[in-house]
């Protein structure tokens, strides 16, 4: 059995498992990125001391979680070339213990994927937008291990099966329905819903009229939030999400709802994600990119 041994991190002591799993994170000094830096800390992974970031941010950030102090140097873009060559050494040096998590910027979906891939990282990839058809090609031909998902929390993964399955069981049960999205998203978050188009993709299957990604009513206001029962507190950090369905006469709804206040949920399902990928590696499992769901079937979400 490997005793846990201590390193310096800055100026305090974090415990090390040199056994485990090492995360270096991509979003940082974000929300999200202490969200699921400190979800993964307390399931005893290791922090990297260095993350990356995106242009004009600061370069070292420090993250809490309990006893444990990790300060992190944060490489941008702007010098060429540097961000790959720091995810190069820290492979090196942790192999394919190394899982590098990115919550960043819809527009950095596909360069990032790019750099992960050319420098043969495993990783978790929580950010929306961009092109998720070239997104999903990169990463399969890389050849790297991968869970590419737009929701990482356990019960709105599982909303989100049950309604694939539904529509793959029953397509055309909502023919003529009208279907209204609305989903209300902290300021910050720059793009729609991913969960948002998903589950249109699933109600699409199931017969509703026509309605396409642009028709998703985004709500970016206080004003707007408040009407649609967000809390104050949790103006900037939630995720309200809800979707109508009505008969083409009138006389039948259906409503399906789905509200987070805070990220917590979130950082637990990117752990869940991060040791999942890291035992597929391992493995050398013949399948290489996965999703949410494919987590929650394997029973591995915690």
């Amino acid at each position: 059995k490997l005793r846990p041994i201590f390193v310096r991190a800055g100026t305090r002591c974090v415990r090390k498992n040199m056994a485990g799993i090492v995360i270096c994170v991509s979003g940082l000094p974000g929300a999200m990125g202490h969200e699921v830096s400190q979800a993964c800390l307390r399931r005893g992974m290791t922090l990297a001391p260095v993350g990356l970031t995106g242009p004009s941010m600061p370069g070292q950030c420090q993250v809490k979680e309990g006893d444990a102090v990790v300060d992190v140097t944060l490489v941008g873009p702007e010098t060429p070339g540097a961000q790959k060559q720091a995810l190069e050494e820290l492979r090196k040096q942790h192999g394919d213990r190394l899982v590098i998590i990115d919550f960043t910027h819809p527009t950095a979906v596909n360069p990032n994927s790019e750099l992960y891939a050319s420098a043969g990282v495993n990783f978790v990839f929580g950010t929306t937008g961009g092109d998720r058809d070239a997104l999903m090609k990169v990463t399969q031909d890389s050849g790297v291990y991968a869970v590419i998902a737009p929701n990482m929390g356990k019960q709105i993964v599982a909303l989100q099966a049950t309604m694939e399955r539904m529509a793959k069981d029953f397509p055309g049960a909502f023919s003529g329905y009208k279907l209204e999205v609305t989903e209300s998203h902290q300021k910050t978050k720059a793009d729609t819903s991913g969960t948002a188009k998903a589950m249109v993709g699933s109600f699409q299957q199931l017969g509703v009229e026509p309605f396409g990604h642009d028709q998703i009513h985004m709500l970016r206001d206080d004003a707007s939030q408040r009407a649609f029962g967000v809390p104050e507190e949790y103006s900037t950090g939630h995720a309200f999400h809800t979707y109508t369905l009505t008969s083409s006469d009138g006389s039948v709804q259906f409503q399906f709802k789905h509200n987070v206040c805070g990220r917590r949920t979130y950082g637990e399902g990117v752990a869940d994600a991060v040791q999942f990928i890291a035992r597929k590696a391992a493995e050398k499992s013949e399948t290489k990119v996965f999703n949410m769901i494919d987590i929650l079937e394997a029973g591995e979400m915690k």
